[in-house]
């Protein structure tokens, strides 16, 4: 039998509180809350085991957004096991539950693995592929809006999940306007560079300047922020989903409510004026023609040539860090850009495209798909921040453009 003195006692005491002190500073890493994305395999001294949820993903595709806890003042090394899933800049860091967020750097990655030291006092550090983007931003974004006459937020539809469906109207609200653009983003919901462009467009239109003044006097804007509301906020891949994804659910019967949404609305609010539409997107990981901003070329030839007018007057607005060439521009039958990518299926800009058939002359002039990398933009960083300057130089060129200069 142990007799436990005063000093024994002590010292079991001290052993169990250093015992319970290093439970508490256990690393934990999780995607489970809002938006997030990962499937933690383990977690050995140092080193987190991870690979992106695909859930319902045909093949493979690279999005994963997750979060580390109690590893204040320590390094650790992540390892994904299924595939390259680090972007060209890093992973995005944020030390405040995903509000702010940063380019971790090139220099901490190491093939499929990156490591990173966590400041003494990191109690939550998020990792993302790329910097999110939500609902919560977009309300946070509007709410400097909130009593603008010349912003409107309505419902587009609830999605499968119950989730409102944004849509915005902006501009001249007050009487039939000169022309109707309509502009969406997030088909592929984890194409979120995309949201801080759209933001650009918006903050440009609504700005106290000559062309914030000429799009409120002349033009109302259709924009979907969300066309996959909920795997924006469930933290999906989006891309290639399974049966179809959202950009290529504009033929027959759309499957989902948002499609099905855009495909009744956008004829009837056209009215014989809609005279262009934008998709914004994010191309691939990586690779030389997935690091420039670029127009996704049509395969009617009218249809490419207004493009090419487009892309010409965009580089001559462009005034943001993020550079743009109409010679980047991916012409229909190059690369990954032919028939057969579709699948059977439609894509937004394609059926916003019909249009020009469906309605009268003066409807849709142009349709087109934006790509927007993710880090690396011809050499320089893509952020939130230069993300939203090139939605300026966009709003800029398609004033231009509907002015016919």
């Amino acid at each position: 039998m142990t007799t436990f003195t005063p000093h024994l006692l002590v010292a079991c005491l001290g052993v169990a509180c250093c015992l319970l002190a290093a439970a508490a500073e256990s690393v934990t890493a999780d995607a489970a809350f809002p938006g997030g994305n990962a499937v933690i395999e383990k977690v050995e001294g140092d080193t987190v085991v991870l690979h992106q949820d695909l859930r319902d993903t045909a093949g493979h595709w690279f999005w994963w957004h997750f979060r580390v806890r109690g590893a204040a003042g320590r390094t650790l090394t992540f390892r994904f096991t299924n595939g390259n899933v680090i972007g060209v800049r890093g992973p995005a860091v944020s030390l405040d539950g995903g509000k702010t967020w940063a380019w971790l750097g090139a220099a901490a990655v190491k093939g499929l693995t990156f490591s990173y030291a966590f400041p003494a006092d990191a109690a939550d550090v998020r990792f993302c592929f790329a910097m999110p983007y939500f609902e919560a931003n977009l309300n946070a974004f509007l709410a400097r809006y909130r009593d603008n006459p010349s912003l409107k937020a309505l419902t587009l539809c609830k999605s499968r999940k119950g989730r409102e469906v944004e849509r915005l109207h902006i501009g001249k609200l007050d009487g039939p306007p000169d022309h109707r653009i309509l502009l969406a983003a997030r088909h592929h919901c984890c194409e979120c560079m995309a949201s801080y462009a759209m933001e650009g467009v918006i903050a440009a239109m609504l700005a106290d300047t000559e062309d914030g003044r000429w799009f409120r006097q002349h033009v109302e804007a259709l924009l979907i922020p969300f066309a996959d509301k909920d795997g924006v906020e469930d933290g999906d891949q989006g891309k290639n989903r399974k049966p179809r994804d959202h950009n290529r659910d504009y033929v027959g019967d759309s499957i989902y409510p948002e499609t099905r949404a855009i495909r009744d609305l956008v004829p009837k609010w056209a009215d014989g004026r809609l005279k262009l539409a934008f998709d914004l997107h994010c191309p691939h990981i990586s690779g030389a023609h997935n690091e420039v901003i670029y127009i996704v070329g049509a395969e009617a030839p009218a249809m490419w040539d207004q493009q090419c007018v487009f892309g010409k007057l965009l580089e001559a607005a462009r005034t943001g860090p993020l550079p743009y060439k109409a010679s980047d521009n991916l012409p229909f039958g190059k690369a990954w850009n032919t028939g057969k990518n579709f699948d059977g299926g439609k894509s937004f800009s394609r059926w916003a495209g019909e249009q020009l058939v469906a309605q009268p002359p003066s409807a849709v002039r142009l349709a087109a798909s934006f790509e927007i990398p993710y880090a690396n933009a011809g050499g320089q960083t893509v952020t939130a921040e230069s993300a939203r300057a090139f939605g300026h130089d966009l709003a800029k060129a398609i004033r231009r453009y509907l002015e016919g200069r």
